[in-house]
């Protein structure tokens, strides 16, 4: 086995109120070196959002044109506006040796998979992809998080949670699912996935 580390392009999906963003945060932390995919969007900063640091802010017209030139690695419409990241994003990472992490939901982790599906088997994206799924204990246990969290009407929440029950039905798809039950433990798991494939690849 090598001793070298490979960088990981790590694609992490979850339900609303499954503790992604803090387990993601925790990631972080941890591993010096780890960086979040900035985005493009078509939508208006918002607040203080900086430009190359939040997100790229692109206009329509700019992001219909990388489509077309087949730059995305995944792009959605959400909302009325356009999300996706750029390949050129992940590759910068994963050649100066970081890991990226990707927080994209089912739909854009389907896409990656397909992309690098027809990508050589030599390609940086390809060799490096990860993906894993956070899950939580269970759907009672999800109602009880979205509804303790104050936030959200009972109509948003009934939204989340029939999201979430088709979003589970991609589980099978992910190469490693991680159950957030308890956050050290779920946090501890994620770390040892990444300790693994950094060196098993």
């Amino acid at each position: 086995m090598s001793n070298k580390v490979t960088p990981l392009l790590l694609v992490i999906s979850a339900p609303s109120g499954a503790g992604k963003s803090s387990l993601c945060s925790r990631l972080v932390e941890k591993f010096p070196g780890m960086v979040y995919s900035i985005s493009c969007t078509t939508r208006a900063p918002r607040g203080s959002e900086q430009n190359g640091v939040h997100y790229h802010f692109l206009s329509e017209e700019e992001f219909c044109a990388r489509i077309a030139a087949g730059e995305f690695l995944e792009h959605a419409r959400v909302h009325g506006n356009r999300y996706g990241t750029l390949k050129q994003t992940v590759y910068d990472a994963l050649s100066q040796g970081r890991d990226i992490i990707m927080d994209i939901d089912v739909q854009g982790a389907q896409q990656i998979r397909a992309a690098c599906a027809k990508m050589r088997d030599d390609d940086a994206i390809k060799r490096s992809f990860v993906d894993i799924f956070i899950a939580p204990p269970s759907m009672e246990e999800l109602r009880r998080r979205l509804c303790g969290r104050s936030t959200d009407s009972a109509e948003v929440i009934e939204r989340r949670m029939r999201n979430a029950t088709e979003e589970m039905k991609h589980q099978p798809l992910y190469q490693h699912t991680v159950i957030n039950d308890d956050f050290e433990k779920a946090a501890d798991e994620l770390s040892a996935i990444i300790e693994s494939e950094h060196h098993n690849r």
